[in-house]
Formats: C-alpha cells, sequence, structure tokens
C-alpha cells in the first residue's frame, strides 16, 4: 500500500513539475527570447533615436527639400519598424497561444480516442 501511495505523489509531483516547467518557465524564455529579437531590430531600425529626430533634416541638410525628404524618410521608417515590430508581436502571442494549448489539445484527443 505503501508504494501505491508513494507512486501516486510522486505523479501528482512530476505533473505539478510539468506544468509549472510548461507554463511558468517557457513565458519566461520566450518572452526573453521575444524582447531580445526586438532589441536587436531595434539596433538596425533605431525607432527611438528616429522619433526624436523626426522634425530634424536628414544627414544636416538644412535646406527646404532636405528638411521635407528628412521628414518622410523618418516618418517611412518608423511606419516599417511599426508595421514590424506589431507583426512579430502578434505572431509571437498566436505561437505561444499555441504552445499553451498543446497540452490540453493532447489531453483531450487521447479521451476522445477512447470514446470512439
Amino acid at each position: 500500500m505503501m508504494a501505491i501511495t508513494y507512486l501516486g505523489w510522486r505523479f501528482l509531483y512530476r505533473l505539478g513539475e510539468f506544468l509549472r516547467h510548461w507554463y511558468i518557465k517557457s513565458i519566461r524564455m520566450y518572452v526573453d527570447f521575444i524582447l531580445d529579437v526586438l532589441g536587436k531590430l531595434d539596433r538596425y531600425f533605431a525607432w527611438k533615436i528616429t522619433l526624436r529626430f523626426l522634425f530634424h533634416p536628414l544627414y544636416g541638410d538644412y535646406s527646404f527639400v532636405g528638411r521635407i525628404l528628412g521628414f518622410f524618410f523618418r516618418v517611412f521608417r518608423l511606419a516599417i519598424a511599426g508595421i514590424l515590430y506589431l507583426f512579430i508581436i502578434i505572431l509571437a502571442l498566436i505561437l505561444y497561444c499555441i504552445w499553451i494549448a498543446i497540452p490540453p489539445l493532447i489531453i483531450f484527443k487521447s479521451f476522445s480516442f477512447f470514446n470512439l
């Protein structure tokens, strides 16, 4: 009887550890990964710096054309970067929702397999 009790507690412990690993630790690792990807992209697009210098002329060209072109180039760069950041965040959320749904889906499919 002691062995059955021990195995039951070990099963519950391992189940809890699996759920903690799958849902809690994975979100931490996934968020760190996504923030790292966005940080690397920001090194290229420099969204915050581009926004700060939005109304400054591009490459120090203080002529009227330089000011107008600088504004439009920076707005275009901000729009492209914003769309790309939004796309990556939405894709990351969709992939994480799929990751979250895998264990319940496996359990549901295993029980529906027995109910043929």
